[in-house]
């Protein structure tokens, strides 16, 4: 998942891992400092799962929608479907990923609580990335990112959302680069999501560019 930003702290070298250009540079230099958990991400020492892509998803993700605007009310400024399960026929870890635009990301008060009334948990925040947070729920797997409207991260997820759903060449080299990644074994699910990265960047740089 897009929204998934690089945690470990690491950049990886290799073939899906940062590559020796000027992005990879820019990469290493923009990364801010590490999440403030309050749950703290689970190994899997393992490879990672991918669902083919279900039809179902939307409908899931249509019943999360009605749940936040449920609880925030006109808080929630823009709620979207995000990541792999909003794209129709891509495989995809079978999780929800959810972005909630709200008027200031870092006013918890305003939001978190009647969220977290509504089910979800927050697992994380990410004070010097755009004010992020992180919620989840487990039935189903639903992550919401939170973010400010205007957040420059928000802006690229919706991008790269459009770009898979409208460009099949697209489309087609991430999911090939996903089912090669999950087929290798990882310590956490976010080492997976870092190694991604140089391949989601270039696909976002040929959508800004032509």
């Amino acid at each position: 998942m897009l929204g998934h930003r690089e945690r470990s702290g690491r950049v990886r070298t290799g073939l899906y891992g940062a590559r020796k250009n000027t992005w990879c540079r820019y990469w290493a230099m923009t990364q801010p400092s590490q999440p403030e958990f309050l749950q703290p991400p689970a190994r899997i020492d393992g490879q990672i799962t991918l669902a083919e892509a279900d039809p179902g998803w939307a409908a899931q993700y249509a019943r999360q929608e009605e749940r936040i605007r449920a609880a925030l009310g006109s808080l929630a400024v823009q709620i979207e479907h995000v990541g792999s399960t909003s794209v129709p026929g891509l495989a995809a870890k079978p999780n929800i990923d959810i972005l909630l635009l709200v008027m200031d990301s870092a006013d918890e008060a305003a939001y978190l609580p009647d969220l977290e009334a509504a089910g979800y948990q927050l697992q994380f925040r990410e004070p010097e990335w755009y004010e992020h947070r992180f919620l989840r729920d487990f039935d189903p797997n639903v992550q919401v990112h939170v973010f400010s409207v205007g957040a420059a991260e928000a802006e690229r997820m919706l991008l790269f959302r459009d770009v898979l759903r409208t460009r099949s060449e697209e489309r087609e080299l991430y999911e090939r680069t996903k089912r090669e990644l999950a087929a290798q074994r990882w310590a956490y699910v976010q080492d997976y999501a870092d190694a991604k990265s140089s391949v989601i960047e270039e696909i976002i740089l040929r959508a800004r560019t032509g």
